[in-house]
Order: C-alpha cells, then structure tokens, then sequence
C-alpha cells in the first residue's frame, strides 16, 4: 500500500494533528452549548431577582397614603398640596389606577409647563 512507503516519523504527526482537527469543533460545539446554558441561567436568575424588588415596592406603593406617596417625589408644599388632590381624583378617572408612574406622578406632572 501507499502508506507503508511513507515512514511512521511522518504519519504519526499527521495522524495526532488529524485527529485534533476532528475532535476540536465538536468539543468546541459543546462548549459553546455549555456557555449558552450558564448565560440563560444567570438571565432568569436576574429576571426573578428584578421581578422580586419590583413586587417588594408594588406592595409598599399600594400600601402607602397619598400624602406619603407625594412627599417622595420630592415636591414642594404647594405641590405636594396639588399632587394630593389630584392623586385622590384618579382613581375615578378613566385609565388611572391611582399608583404613580415609575418615573414621577402623571398626576401631578400632567399640565405642568416645560
């Protein structure tokens, strides 16, 4: 045969480095299948985690008063003053579900001018 002609100092080191090639992208494959995996675990476990602190302050939101709720956002007296009344009147408006907007009261920002 053909391969008998070539001497074993030479097919030895074609024969590893063959062997490495066919093995290197399945292993490779894996790998990467093994890192996709960790990643979509560390993705939920941040989702519960957020989905935890946002229940957390949904319960302390509805639990709180409405002069609590205007007194965080940091208003003054006449405002707070304002944002109170307005914060009572919402609920019975349509499409209010009386809880501030996560980034300030809608209520209270509503016809303020830029």
């Amino acid at each position: 045969m053909i391969l008998s002609l070539i001497p074993d100092v030479i097919k030895l080191p074609i024969a590893v480095a063959l062997g490495a090639a066919i093995a290197f992208y399945p292993a490779k494959w894996i790998g990467a299948a093994g890192e996709r995996q960790v990643v979509a675990t560390e993705a939920l476990k941040t989702s519960v985690t957020v989905l935890r602190e946002r229940n957390t302050i949904n319960e302390e939101v509805t639990a709180s008063d409405v002069g609590a709720l205007c007194a965080a956002l940091g208003l003054s007296d006449d405002e707070t003053t304002e944002c109170m009344r307005r914060l009572d009147e919402a609920p019975g408006e349509a499409g209010h579900s009386g809880i501030p907007h996560p980034e300030g009261s809608i209520a209270c920002e509503r016809d303020r001018q830029p």
